[in-house]
């Protein structure tokens, strides 16, 4: 019988990040400072271990390399997606991405990284940063130049519970007082563009990478269309945030209960709220907010009950 994969996830320290994944989730915390919670992970900067059943203390990337079985035999050298929580306490840098082919050739064969955020939380009034307003490559060097942030940067208001679509290319930045869950592919590469002139401890400016984001940012800027859907089973709400070249993301509000298929290879899920239970097989298990899992391939349908909010995705 397959069981649902328990992960432990892994916590990153950030110059921006704060204490809301301790306050919100009730995760221990390395420091005042933490900004990413790597909640189901693949990658070797920060892979989840298994918590549970017949593969407790393996990494996922030990899981993907020596039980493919597990994912359905899905064709990829690397598990294909990473499920983060970020927390900006403060501004992330203003960045951008690149895609598969421009990573593989100058990133060690890393995959590109398209990506997408549900807004858990935020404060009154908080923004984000979201594509710009240069129309050339000429523009857009000029404005960087000379320090035109105003006037580059495309400044969006957000709420709890707005999603974002961000693929590769798009110039982007979580600002002060957000909490988000991020879907990705699985990458960590990043090129900053503007960082606000921050500096460590040490005094030290981090590094830009200009004439990489230069490369690879979308000029003029595209619009990311998020066409949502909406369907209920049982007790039910199921909104479908997008359907992409790399991964559909759902969300799930269960108040009672719903049975859901399992007609995917594999899929993510996080409890971003409430609690409940989980019923697959002949087993069952709680779920509460801050879990993360992997529900394998071949498992039996699931049966959720309780008043739960969960963020699903899969490849």
């Amino acid at each position: 019988m397959k069981q649902p994969l328990f992960l432990k996830p892994v916590f990153q320290e950030r110059i921006w990040g704060g204490t809301a994944l301790k306050d919100n989730f009730g995760y221990e915390i390395p420091s005042d400072h933490t900004g990413e919670c790597w909640a189901i992970s693949g990658h070797p900067n920060g892979p989840s271990i298994v918590e549970n059943g017949a593969y407790a203390g393996k990494s996922l990337i030990e899981l993907w390399d020596q039980h493919r079985e597990l994912f359905g035999d899905y064709d990829s050298n690397v598990f294909p997606l990473l499920t983060k929580i970020l927390d900006a306490n403060t501004d992330l840098s203003v960045q951008v991405h690149p895609d598969d082919v421009y990573a593989a050739e100058h990133e060690n064969g890393e995959l590109g990284k398209t990506e997408c955020w549900y807004i858990i939380d935020c404060k009154e009034g908080a923004e984000i940063i979201y594509g710009h307003h240069a129309q050339t490559k000429e523009a857009f060097a000029k404005m960087v130049e000379n320090g035109e942030w105003d006037t580059l940067l495309r400044r969006v208001p957000i709420k709890p519970g707005d999603f974002f679509y961000l693929p590769s290319g798009m110039i982007h930045a979580l600002c002060e007082g957000t909490l988000v869950l991020e879907t990705q592919q699985n990458s960590d590469t990043t090129y900053r563009v503007y960082d606000y002139d921050r500096t460590d401890q040490d005094g030290n400016k981090r590094e830009l990478h200009l004439e990489k984001a230069m490369d690879v940012s979308t000029i003029p800027h595209q619009e990311a269309q998020i066409d949502a859907s909406y369907a209920s089973i049982e007790d039910a709400e199921i909104t479908t945030f997008v359907e992409a070249e790399y991964f559909s993301v759902l969300k799930l509000d269960i108040d009672g209960k719903a049975t859901f298929p399992m007609e995917r290879n594999f899929i993510l899920m996080s409890v971003i709220e409430g609690a409940g239970s989980l019923a697959t097989g002949e087993a069952s298990y709680q779920l509460k907010k801050g879990d993360h899992f992997i529900v394998p391939h071949g498992s039996a349908d699931l049966h959720f009950a309780g008043s739960l909010c969960l963020i699903v995705s899969y490849p």
